[in-house]
């Protein structure tokens, strides 16, 4: 072994004992070996930068930013409060089946990010005997597409950079299905083993938000329970206002009449859900200013306005805003939001018009903390264009008839061109620790192979690979990858491994398929540990779960999954 051979050795066991043993974000500890590759001139500059232009990476970070403005639409939000009954059965199925299935052609991470905060509150059956399947299922659904998992655009992209065609969109699509749908019927017969623990209690300040059923509401004439009133993230239906009576607490059966005041309380960055309900509005979205942005101010000690509430003191006319929700630290409010008498102290969140900060009143009355982010209600229009570009970007990618990098660049000119999104967002979505995850990877695996690393192990191996069938290797590749994935993430196990597997398909001179293949499921299957893929982690930091907790019941899903993965892929190749 000679000394370049000796450096990126170190270099590349270096970068696993920082994946396994240390706290660091894996983008933080590729950028430490992008450096060090620089340092001992194992690669120049301008082969990392290459690295930078990859199309598997072009099309994942376009894949990305295109996903973040189709979870805007209501679809899933909509889909997601009308997801969990009584049956638990029936609630199982729904979740499962809706997360199987936008998880194979969205983003999967944002697919569980929108549907934790429903099943979280649910009032029929523990969220913690649903979240650990809700995690499953995306991943599960992931491995039917090309695009459904950032692990496959991955391992993609190796094939591609070293001279292969790289896969085809429905190359998994066998293998996901039924290895998906065979570990889905697993794991509700194994749902008995879930626990069932209290909820974690989210940190962020309640707000008391008020929302109007107007004429051509959907909620009109059926009970808070079939409206799924009380599903919606983070948001809890407190009182409602009918004829100037209050009536609280809420009845699961009371029925729901056009003019109610529905009143909420809950984070306020979560409004967006009440906005996608048909025929209910926001004060601030009657009166067209809700916006993206909302401004957060508290009222001062001196203001002018102490003592009166909004309506008698004519608000929107006065300040060129209107309140969205209200916060009084120390005490619970109750009524009409338009009613309450404000007081020094008070946080109120104002979506302001043009002239808001032209006023000379606003110094006297308030102190202006902070702008909130929230996600603004599309229009049906735009609903319409996310949706069909999307569908159609996507089924011209499957048809081979539109590259899919090609595709999703032309879908997000027209995303920015409609105003769905803005290049502001673009740039704020962009994925810069995956990125750096990806290329660091990817120089890692240039490096070994440049330097001869790669050669001189499968020359070590092969005099044992070869008295053996190719199937055997295939089975060491599958399982190192999955241990990798379950300690280092999904991504870097992908990256890291894939130069071993090719190196080892050049020496045996199999086909190379088989075994990208099982790179990209191996890296997918991470059902024993909440740290080896994105959205355990989120279901592991909603809940009040424990590490057992995914041992026991994700090892015998792996096992299963593992087990028809690899005898498809044995049976399909004739391995």
């Amino acid at each position: 072994m000679d000394i370049n051979q000796f450096l990126v050795l170190a270099i590349f066991t270096g970068t696993l004992a920082a994946l396994i043993l240390t706290n660091k974000r894996p983008s933080s500890i590729f950028a430490g070996t992008l450096l060090a590759l620089l340092l001992s001139q194992q690669l120049s500059l301008s082969n990392i930068a290459n690295n930078f232009t990859n199309q598997g990476l072009i099309t994942l970070v376009l894949l990305l930013i295109v996903s973040t403005a189709v979870d805007k639409t209501s679809l899933v939000k909509r889909l997601g409060r009308t997801l969990i009954v009584a049956n638990f059965k029936h609630s199982y199925w729904r979740l499962f089946g809706l997360t199987f299935v936008s998880s194979a052609f969205l983003n999967n991470t944002a697919v569980v990010a929108s549907l934790i905060g429903p099943t979280k509150q649910n009032q029929y059956h523990p969220a913690s005997r649903l979240l650990i399947p809700l995690s499953y299922a995306a991943i599960l659904g992931g491995t039917v597409t090309l695009i459904g998992t950032s692990t496959n655009l991955i391992v993609d992209s190796f094939m591609r950079e070293h001279g292969h065609a790289g896969f085809n969109f429905w190359d998994f699509t066998l293998y996901g299905l039924i290895a998906g749908l065979s570990c889905g019927l697993l794991m509700f017969l194994l749902s008995p083993m879930l626990p069932s623990i209290e909820n974690k209690n989210r940190q962020y300040n309640s707000y008391f938000i008020e929302a109007k059923v107007e004429a051509d509401s959907e909620l009109i004439g059926k009970s808070v329970e079939q409206n799924h009133l009380r599903n919606l993230p983070d948001l809890f239906l407190v009182e409602v206002v009918r004829n100037g009576q209050l009536i609280s607490p809420v009845n699961p059966g009371l029925v729901i009449q056009q003019n109610d005041k529905l009143i909420f309380s809950g984070d306020i960055q979560k409004v967006d859900n009440l906005s996608h309900i048909k025929g209910l509005a926001l004060f601030a979205e009657s009166n067209g200013l809700l916006r993206d942005n909302l401004t957060e101010v508290i009222i001062s000690n001196r203001a002018q306005i102490i003592g009166k509430t909004l309506k008698s003191v004519g608000f929107r006319a006065l300040f060129d805003a209107a309140v969205v929700a209200i916060r009084r630290d120390g005490e619970t409010l109750s009524g009409k939001l338009g009613e309450i008498k404000l007081q020094s102290g008070d946080f109120l969140l104002l979506a302001t018009g043009p002239d808001f900060v032209q006023r000379q009143n606003l110094t006297k009355n308030f102190f202006i903390l902070s702008e909130k982010k929230v996600a603004k209600k599309l229009l049906n229009k735009q609903e319409w264009i996310t949706l069909g570009g999307f569908i159609l970007t996507i089924a011209l990618a499957a048809a081979s008839v539109v590259p899919l990098a090609t595709g999703l660049l032309f879908f997000l000119a027209v995303l920015v061109a409609t105003h769905v999104t803005s290049m502001n967002e673009v740039k704020r979505h962009l994925p810069l620790e995956l990125i750096i995850v990806i290329v660091g990877a990817l120089s890692l695996a240039s490096a070994l192979e440049g330097a001869g690393v790669i050669t001189l192990l499968t020359n070590v191996l092969e005099p044992y690979m070869t008295s053996s069938s190719p199937f055997i290797a295939l089975v060491i590749i599958y399982i190192t990858t999955l241990l990798l994935t379950e300690v280092v993430t999904n991504n870097a196990a992908a990256a890291l491994m894939f130069p071993f597997a090719y190196g080892l398909v050049e020496s045996l001179g199999v086909p190379l398929m088989p075994f990208a293949l099982a790179v990209a499921f191996a890296a997918s299957a991470s059902f024993i540990s909440p740290y080896g893929y994105q959205t355990n982690l989120l279901v592991f930091s909603a809940s009040n779960y424990k590490f057992k907790h995914f041992v026991k019941f994700g090892l015998p899903i792996s096992i299963c999954y593992s087990a028809i993965v690899l005898s498809l892929l044995k049976y399909t190749y004739q391995l």
